[in-house]
């Protein structure tokens, strides 16, 4: 640490003790890390921010005071929930300076939202925007299939709810086909497992059905069917989904975008397909249904052929065959006579059209006396101001042509 001596100045005894600024403000940060080390600070969030670096930058406050928080990415990544602005949240962390502006902040390891759990908010929060995605609409819900021939599962293979599976669709139809994915169905991996699993029966398109679900649990334990990447693996299924997590009173995300809920793995296994004396049943009232069909249509045919057999018809055919026939003459001679008249009514307005035509003819004109005067171009002479003396023109009578020499013009007065 530097000492200053100011020699000059004799209001001081002998020397003084002078800090720099960034030796103040780590002494500050100092003390403040070493009683500040691990605290719990509560507030509503504003000025957040999340920038591409991952970390979290935001302003707690309360009705007096407020308070810089980072949250950096290695802390904030395992947030179940998303920070909006107007959240209360329990920050925990540790103040610290930042010393490039001298302020005071808080740089948090841990979140919890403020009278709901970390867990339930992200819930609520990943609900509200895939339903408004349209996610859960109903026209996008696929029908099961009647009769399933080959069932996939998506499950942990060691857990009860595959065997109870297995047990239910034994007993119900021992011959179906059953194809599992084996997946971890809790943990951090789980998720990502669980859709991978989807997709892998969507590319390879064996199932008529897929189960996917696992035995029940807490909130934790069942975390992996409310994550987002599941619930779009789902969506995206081209093969109708049932979801079967055990927990018949709560919800997860994948219930609402499954094709179908199941309460139960077990549940599940009986809707995927009925009971055989259920589905026999079905038959029979099926096969009823149909016999009551064949015997109504033949006794309709029946009734229907009776009344042709009595019908004037089948009684004399020669008068029906006779009617017809003169039916047919009379309309042969209507249409006959009508071509007749409208040939008719053609050859006057033909002949019309000749006598107007002939009217407009100049070869008619020439006929009455008048002849039509043209230079040895064919160009017709209309004024004397066109020719001059000894110019040949050509006069086009009725019956023929004159050429001539022009002696002389002469204006008309």
């Amino acid at each position: 640490m530097d000492t200053i001596y100011d020699h000059n100045d004799s209001s001081i005894a002998g020397k003084k003790k002078v800090f720099k600024v960034s030796e103040i403000t780590q002494l500050v940060k100092n003390t403040l890390e070493a009683s500040f080390d691990g605290v719990w600070v509560e507030g509503e969030v504003s000025n957040f921010s999340a920038p591409i670096s991952g970390h979290h930058y935001l302003t707690l406050k309360d009705a007096n005071a407020q308070l810089r928080v980072v949250m950096f990415k290695y802390a904030n990544q395992h947030l179940r929930f998303k920070i909006e602005n107007g959240m209360q949240i329990l920050f925990f962390g540790k103040i610290t300076v930042y010393p490039q502006r001298g302020e005071y902040q808080l740089v948090a390891t841990r979140a919890e939202p403020k009278g709901v759990g970390a867990l339930q908010l992200a819930f609520e929060q990943l609900k509200k925007k895939l339903s408004q995605e349209g996610l859960f609409a109903l026209e996008h819900k696929k029908e099961l299939p009647l009769l399933p021939q080959r069932i996939g599962v998506v499950t942990s293979i060691t857990g009860a709810a595959f065997r109870d599976i297995l047990h239910v669709l034994h007993r119900r139809f021992a011959n179906l086909a059953i194809v599992i994915v084996p997946v971890q169905v809790q943990g951090d991996a789980a998720a990502a497992d669980i859709a991978r699993a989807i997709e892998l029966f969507n590319e390879y398109n064996k199932v008529d059905v897929l189960i996917v679900g696992r035995g029940g649990g807490s909130i934790e334990d069942l975390w992996a069917f409310n994550e987002e990447i599941v619930a779009r693996a789902i969506y995206a299924s081209e093969i109708p989904v049932i979801s079967a997590v055990g927990h018949e009173i709560d919800y997860t995300i994948s219930d609402f975008v499954a094709d179908l809920r199941a309460p139960t793995p077990s549940a599940a296994a009986e809707m995927v397909i009925g009971s055989k004396d259920h589905l026999e049943e079905r038959i029979d009232v099926l096969n009823g249904a149909l016999k009551q069909l064949v015997e109504h249509v033949l006794r309709r045919s029946k009734e229907r052929a009776q009344a042709l057999q009595s019908s004037y018809f089948f009684k004399n055919p020669r008068a029906i065959i006779e009617n017809y026939t003169i039916t047919l003459d009379n309309l042969a001679q209507t249409l006959v006579s009508s071509l007749r008249n409208r040939v008719r009514e053609t050859q006057l307005h033909f002949q019309g059209v000749c006598q107007h035509l002939t009217a407009l003819n100049p070869l008619a004109v020439l006929a009455r006396g008048y002849s039509v005067t043209t230079d040895e171009t064919g160009g017709v002479i209309r004024s004397i101001k066109k020719v001059k003396g000894e110019d040949i023109i050509c006069t086009r009578l009725q019956d023929g042509i004159i050429h001539s020499r022009v002696m002389q013009t002469k204006r008309q007065a």
